[in-house]
C-alpha cells in the first residue's frame, strides 16, 4: 500500500496557519538527538514514533532506540526495507512500509509524554540533477517542515502516524488503541483528518511548553554553518569542474598532433563544458584581413556559421584584443558602444558590426586570443544567443584563457612535429639522392670507362690490327667518351640551375623555330638509329613566346629524347601547342610508349629517378633529364607536369610558357629583349655545339 499525501501535507490541512521552514539534514539530526536525549534523561514513559525514510538511515540510530525502548513500551520505528528491516515486535515495534510510499521522502520524530511534547515533521525537497551534483554531501540534503513543542500539533502528528502504523500492521491495533487513549486528547480521537476541527488548546489540562531558547540558538547556528558549508562546497565543486574540464581538454588535444583535430576537440569540449550557445575557433595572425570559420560547437537550435569569412583587419573588437593581448567580453552586443558608433576611418562601421551580430544572433560575446610567446596563433570566440543577455564571469574568462594557452602549446607542438616530418622527408630524399648518385655514377661512369680502357689497350697492344677493326675500336671509345661527357654536363647543368647561378637571357622567341631546332637536335643525336614516327602539329601562326632560347630548345630536346627512348620504332610521338589562357601557351609532347604508373607521375621529375632501378635499366641515362626540364621551366615562371593512364598506355608531358606582349610586365632584373632573329641565331649556335 502507499499513501498519496504526506504527513506534512495532512498536518498543514489541519493547521493552515502554520508555515513550514527549511532545514538541512545536519539540523534535523541535531534536533532529533535533542528530542531523544530528553526521553533518555527523563523518567516518563512517552510515546515515541520515528520515521527514517530508509533502512540505512535507521541503522545509524538503532542503538539509541534500543536504549529508548528501555524507557517506554510505546516506541515505533518506520523505515523502507533494503536488506534486513521488516515488521517485527522486539524491544520496540518496527514497521516496514512500501518503497513507493510517500514516507520514503519524509523525516518524522514524535515524542509525546505527560509533561512534554515535541514533534519534527519534515519532507525532503526535490532538487535538480545539477544541484544534486553540487550538494552531494549527505548533510546538505534539504527538508521543509515543522519543528514544534506545541502539544496540539504533536498529538495530531501522532494520530496520523498511528493510523499509518495500523494500516501496515493491523495486529498492533490493540497496542495502538492503548497509546491513543493514554497520549491523545479525546477531541483528537473524535475528529477526522479530512474534516479537521478547531481544537481550543486552552481547554486542555496540560499547556504546551515553549521551545528551549538554547536549542533554538543551536539550530540557528547549525543552519548558518550549513549555508556556509554549501557555499564552500559549491565553490569547490565549481573549481573542480573547471579543473576537470581543463585537464580533459589538455589530455585530449595532446593526444593528437593534427592542428585541425586539436582545434575541433578543444572547441567541442569547451562548448559542452561551459554550455554556451556557440563556440568557435579559427587560425589567424595579427596582420590577417579575414579568417575562415572552420571549427565550431553548436548547442541545439543555434544556426551554424562554419565556412563563413570573419572580418579581422577592420574589426575594432579583434584589433582591441590584439592590442590588449587579453580576453574581451561583451555582455550586451546590441547596446555596446563599440558596435553602435559609426567609425568609418579604417574600421568597420557600427552598423556593419550590428549586421554581423544580428546575422549570427550574438547577444553576449567573448573573444579570447591564442598566443604563444607573443605570437598570435588564433582566436577563441564564445557566443550567447539566448533571449536575455548574460554577464561573463571572471572565472569563466580565466578558464577559457587557460584553455587557450593549452591550445597554443599544442599547436606549436603540432607545427614542430610537422616541421620535423618535413625535415625527415628531406633527409630521406637526400639519402635516396646520395644512393642513386653513387649507383648511377658508378654504373654510368664505370661502363664507358671500361669500354674505353679495353679499346685503348687493344689499340696499344695489337699493332697488326686491321684498319677496319682499329676504326671500330676508335669509334666505340669516342661514343663512350661522349656518353661520359653528357653525364658530367647533366650534373653541371642541374647544379647551376638549382643553385641559381644561371644567367637567364629572356627574349621574344618563335616557338615553331625552337621546335624545329629541337627536332634537328634529336635526329642528329640518334643518327643511324631507327626512331619512332614524330609528328609536328605546331602551327606557324603562334604568338611569340617569352623565354630563354637556349634553354627552351634544351627542354624540347630532352622531352623528345625521353619519348624516343621509351617508345618502340612502331610507335608515334606527337608535338602540339595549345592556348589555354591569353597569357601563356601549353606545349605537349605525347608518345605511345611504355607509359607511367599514375602514382609516379610526380616522382618522375625527381633527381636520379629511374623507374626500373639504377642498375636494371633497359635504357641508359642519368635520371636527370626531367629534373633539368623542371628547373628550366620554373626559371621562366612556367609549370611542367606529366599525364599517363598507366603501363603501356603512353604518356604526355606538358609545360607552359608565357606569351610575349605589351600586357606582360617586364621584370626589372631582366635584360633587354632581343629580336627573334638574334634568338634564332643563338639557338642554331647551341644546336651546332650540341651536335
Amino acid at each position: 500500500m502507499s499513501k498519496s499525501k504526506s504527513v506534512l501535507t495532512l498536518l498543514l490541512q489541519i493547521f493552515p496557519q502554520w508555515r513550514p521552514q527549511m532545514y538541512f539534514k545536519a539540523s534535523l539530526t541535531a534536533l532529533s538527538h535533542a528530542m531523544e536525549d530528553q526521553v533518555l534523561a527523563g523518567s516518563e514513559e512517552p510515546l515515541v514514533i520515528a520515521s527514517f525514510q530508509k533502512e540505512r538511515f535507521y541503522r545509524q540510530e538503532a542503538q539509541r532506540y534500543r536504549r529508548i525502548s528501555q524507557k517506554s513500551d510505546q516506541v515505533y520505528v518506520l523505515a523502507a526495507p533494503e536488506t534486513e528491516f521488516k515488521n517485527c515486535s522486539r524491544e520496540y515495534e518496527t514497521i516496514a512500509f512500501d518503497p513507493d510510499d510517500t514516507l520514503t521522502q519524509e523525516w518524522h520524530l514524535v515524542v509525546l509524554g505527560a509533561n512534554y511534547a515535541s514533534c519534527l515533521i519534515c519532507q525532503e525537497k526535490s532538487v535538480s540533477t545539477s544541484q544534486q551534483m553540487i550538494d552531494d554531501i549527505d548533510n546538505n540534503r534539504r527538508f521543509e517542515g515543522i519543528w514544534t513543542f506545541d502539544r496540539q500539533v504533536t498529538q495530531q502528528a501522532a494520530y496520523i502516524l498511528l493510523n499509518t502504523i495500523v494500516e501496515y500492521r493491523p495486529e498492533l491495533q490493540e497496542k495502538v488503541d492503548i497509546a491513543r487513549k493514554k497520549y491523545l486528547h479525546p477531541d483528537i480521537l473524535s475528529q477526522t483528518i479530512t474534516q479537521p476541527k478547531n481544537i481550543d488548546n486552552t481547554s486542555w489540562d496540560i499547556s504546551p511548553n515553549d521551545p528551549d531558547p538554547f536549542v533554538q540558538r543551536l539550530v540557528t547556528y547549525i543552519q548558518a554553518g550549513q549555508y556556509k558549508l554549501i557555499k564552500a562546497n559549491r565553490s569547490l565543486a565549481s573549481k573542480e569542474h573547471k579543473e576537470r574540464l581543463i585537464n580533459s581538454i589538455t589530455t585530449a588535444i595532446r593526444l593528437s598532433l593534427d592542428p585541425n583535430e586539436i582545434l575541433q576537440i578543444a572547441v567541442q569540449k569547451l562548448g559542452e563544458g561551459l554550455g554556451v550557445c556557440r563556440c568557435l575557433v579559427y587560425r589567424c595572425k595579427e596582420t590577417d584581413s579575414t579568417a575562415t570559420i572552420e571549427h565550431e560547437f553548436l548547442n541545439k537550435g543555434i544556426a551554424s556559421i562554419k565556412g563563413q569569412t570573419w572580418p579581422l583587419k577592420h574589426n575594432p573588437l579583434f584589433q582591441e584584443v590584439v592590442e590588449l593581448r587579453d580576453a574581451l567580453t561583451i555582455d550586451d552586443a546590441i547596446r555596446d558602444p563599440r558596435l553602435t558608433n559609426d567609425q568609418q576611418q579604417g574600421r568597420l562601421s557600427g552598423k556593419s558590426l550590428q549586421i554581423l551580430v544580428n546575422s549570427c544572433s550574438i547577444l553576449s560575446w567573448m573573444l579570447v586570443p591564442i598566443f604563444y610567446r607573443g605570437r598570435l596563433l588564433g582566436m577563441l570566440e564564445l557566443h550567447h544567443c539566448g533571449s536575455k543577455t548574460m554577464t561573463w564571469k571572471e572565472d569563466d574568462v580565466g578558464l577559457v584563457n587557460a584553455i587557450a594557452t593549452q591550445i597554443g602549446v599544442a599547436l606549436i607542438q603540432a607545427e614542430a612535429y610537422a616541421n620535423l616530418q618535413d625535415l625527415n622527408e628531406q633527409l630521406e630524399a637526400l639519402d635516396r639522392t646520395r644512393s642513386n648518385l653513387v649507383a648511377i655514377t658508378g654504373h654510368e661512369l664505370r661502363t664507358p670507362l671500361s669500354t674505353i680502357q679495353v679499346c685503348l689497350e687493344s689499340l696499344a697492344s695489337e699493332p697488326d690490327m686491321s684498319p677496319e677493326l682499329r676504326q671500330v675500336m676508335l669509334n666505340t671509345a669516342l661514343e663512350d667518351a661522349e656518353r661520359m661527357r653528357k653525364l658530367v654536363q647533366d650534373f653541371l647543368t642541374l647544379s647551376q640551375l638549382e643553385s641559381g647561378r644561371v644567367e637567364w637571357n629572356i627574349e621574344a622567341l618563335d616557338l615553331q623555330e625552337c621546335v624545329e631546332l629541337s627536332l634537328s637536335n634529336v635526329r642528329a643525336r640518334h643518327k643511324g638509329t631507327a626512331l619512332p614516327k614524330i609528328e609536328n602539329h605546331v602551327k606557324d601562326e603562334l604568338p611569340l613566346v617569352r623565354a630563354d632560347g637556349e634553354w627552351l630548345v634544351e627542354v624540347l630536346a630532352k622531352l623528345l629524347d625521353n619519348a624516343c627512348k621509351f617508345t618502340s620504332q612502331e610507335g608515334k610521338i606527337t608535338l602540339e601547342v595549345s592556348s589555354q589562357t591569353p597569357y601563356q601557351l601549353e606545349v605537349t609532347v605525347a608518345d605511345t610508349g611504355r607509359g607511367i604508373e599514375p602514382k609516379r607521375l610526380e616522382t618522375v621529375f625527381d633527381r636520379f629517378y629511374q623507374e626500373e632501378g639504377a642498375l636494371r635499366r633497359s635504357a641508359g641515362g642519368t635520371g636527370l633529364g626531367l629534373a633539368i626540364c623542371r628547373q628550366i621551366v620554373r626559371g621562366w615562371g612556367g609549370k611542367i607536369w606529366a599525364e599517363s593512364q598507366g603501363k603501356d598506355h603512353g604518356s604526355q608531358f606538358h609545360f607552359t610558357i608565357p606569351i610575349y606582349g605589351d600586357q606582360m610586365p617586364k621584370e626589372p632584373s631582366q635584360p633587354t629583349m632581343r629580336s627573334s632573329r638574334q634568338s634564332r641565331s643563338r639557338a642554331k649556335g647551341k644546336r651546332k655545339q650540341m651536335s
